[in-house]
């Protein structure tokens, strides 16, 4: 796997777990921190995940929540591509967080350099889109599409890993095709995305297959309805220690980036998570003894 992410003008060190910080310019988020037609409120929330330790910033302008109303394209590109505007000369890669096109080409025009797609780039032009940047691109795992896939999600031998392995790899493929460098690509296994909650801690629990396929892995867990017996019926801004323990596994587990509403929770777990590896590595300089 490549060690560092080509996203236009930045180059994302993956040697160690990243944050993608979750923007959200919609006014019906399902975690509740949307901030739609509201600049100053986004690029709040936006400098306040950077001070936070943030690697990327994410920012949509569609709910994708199960359930959720589709936006036309010309209301999409009205709440993201002024922030991005504002946002494109962080000090981190931006990512335009959307499935259309023209969307797509809006966002990168703004400034956007990642692509983070729940239809893994499968829309017509979707694939010429990036394939004509310089931005990297993230293809999600996603069965049915936002607001049926959670009516009874079932998998072929009910194995579920191996679905979406196997897709994502097609997925990958296709865009390599088209002249997408493996350093530019990203899989993302889709929680929560036409998946049971047992599809889900399934993925998790062999995220490591994913992993193998050889692209880095995005994990985004955050304040997802798979959390909600664990912690007794709470709303999503009361699952953030779910959400940080799943960062820390999935990442365990290989993935190379965390997708999160709640920045600081996630650096200072994967600090202690680093730590420890560290500490458990075997000391290459320490003498060895030989058995007498």
């Amino acid at each position: 796997m490549n060690t560092s992410l080509h996203c236009g003008r930045h180059r994302l060190d993956l040697s160690a777990p990243r944050i993608m910080a979750i923007i959200n310019a919609t006014p019906d988020s399902f975690s509740g921190d949307g901030h739609a037609h509201n600049l100053d409120s986004a690029l709040r929330a936006a400098d306040t995940a950077l001070n936070e330790g943030a690697h990327l910033l994410d920012v949509g302008g569609e709910s994708t929540r199960p359930g959720a109303q589709p936006v036309s394209e010309a209301e999409e590109i009205d709440r993201v591509a002024p922030l991005i505007e504002r946002l494109a000369d962080a000090p981190v890669p931006v990512s335009i967080d959307t499935f259309k096109p023209a969307v797509m080409r809006a966002a990168l025009a703004a400034g956007a350099t990642l692509v983070n797609d729940i239809c893994a780039c499968a829309q017509p032009g979707a694939i010429e889109t990036v394939a004509a940047s310089n931005a990297a691109v993230c293809l999600m795992h996603m069965q049915g599409e936002p607001r049926t896939m959670q009516h009874n999600p079932q998998y072929e031998n009910d194995d579920v890993t191996a679905a979406v392995c196997a897709f994502l790899q097609q997925r990958a493929e296709a865009l390599r095709d088209a002249g997408v460098a493996r350093s530019r690509i990203v899989l993302d296994p889709g929680f929560g995305f036409g998946k049971t909650v047992a599809h889900n801690f399934t993925l998790l629990a062999r995220l490591d297959e994913l992993c193998a396929l050889g692209y880095p892995v995005l994990a985004g867990l955050s304040r997802k309805s798979m959390f909600t017996e664990l912690t007794r019926g709470a709303p999503p801004q009361e699952r953030i220690l779910a959400s940080t323990v799943a960062a820390v596994l999935a990442v365990a587990r290989g993935a190379r980036i965390v997708r999160v509403h709640d920045v600081a929770a996630a650096r200072e777990a994967l600090a202690v998570w680093q730590m420890t590896e560290s500490a458990a590595a075997p000391d290459c300089d320490a003498p060895t003894h030989k058995a007498k």
